[in-house]
């Protein structure tokens, strides 16, 4: 159904006039019919059960019978469930607008800001990655030429999963078999002498990671470059990307390590994701 025909009968003039408009005025009068709807599934949002129509009422400050009708139309919208007579719950129609919205959700756009103040705050350089496969790809940065000799990968650049920071982040969710496997697939290949090779020194630095909340690389993919990372997650807590902090050794800093935790927070609630405390 159309929505001018869903929402018309709320909008009758002869359902109670003096409740139902504020004046005369046509938007008015739909002003306030969609204020009334968001009351009502702002109620429906905030229980875990189904409501009955006259908590929905109280709770709304609505008559009995003005929140039934706009119930009905919300019904008809699929935006809310009739699950037993005289009870409401949320409708499947917010499910599905909720994932168009989250598919809009960039995590570049979401990540940008964050990353020019990390940078900002750091005078390092910032990146932004993915896993793919048995590798993580570079797919943002934030740096600049001014802050002297700077650590910059190239955007659509990848590396081990093991020899990086971001990727010990990924590594860290994955349960021993997989990295076993991981380990076999690869073989551990090193780039550098600091290179972590052998599967049990692995196991040993994602223990930490998983203890941390934050991992490191220490020169392992390139001699004198030191890395921090943090995890961006998204709504359902699942690790959708790593930010990390890439410096020349010896200007790597441990009191960086909250300005990142703060960045990657801050990227993970813009893309939904609620910290449990």
């Amino acid at each position: 159904m159309a929505r001018s025909s869903s929402i018309s009968p709320l909008l009758s003039p002869g359902a109670h006039p003096a409740r139902d408009q504020l004046s005369g005025d046509h938007g008015s009068v739909t002003i306030q019919v969609l204020d009334r709807a968001m009351r009502i599934l702002d109620v429906l949002a905030g229980q875990r059960d189904p409501v009955a129509l006259k908590d929905l009422a109280a709770a709304t400050g609505l008559h009995a019978s003005t929140t039934h009708r706009i119930l009905a139309d919300l019904a008809v919208g699929r935006y809310v469930e009739r699950v037993d007579s005289g009870l409401y719950r949320l409708g499947m129609r917010l499910l599905e607008l909720g994932s168009l919205v989250k598919g809009r959700l960039d995590v570049r756009a979401a990540a940008i800001g964050p990353m020019r103040e990390l940078h900002r705050q750091t005078g390092q350089t910032v990146n932004l990655s993915l896993a793919q496969g048995d590798e993580i790809v570079y797919i943002e940065r934030a740096w600049s030429e001014r802050s002297g000799m700077q650590v910059v990968r190239a955007i659509g650049g990848r590396a081990p999963l093991h020899l990086t920071s971001t990727g010990k982040l990924f590594l860290s969710t994955w349960d021993a078999r997989s990295v076993r496997s991981y380990a076999m697939r690869t073989g551990l290949a090193g780039n550098t002498r600091n290179s972590i090779t052998e599967l049990d020194q692995l196991e040993r630095d994602l223990a930490l990671v998983r203890r941390h909340g934050y991992s490191r690389d220490n020169e392992e993919l390139e001699l004198g470059v030191r890395c921090i990372a943090a995890g961006v997650h998204d709504d359902t807590g699942a690790l959708l990307a790593g930010l990390s902090l890439s410096a020349p050794a010896e200007r790597m800093r441990d009191d960086w390590i909250p300005l990142l935790l703060a960045a990657t927070t801050r990227i993970s609630e813009t893309l939904g994701y609620e910290a449990q405390h």
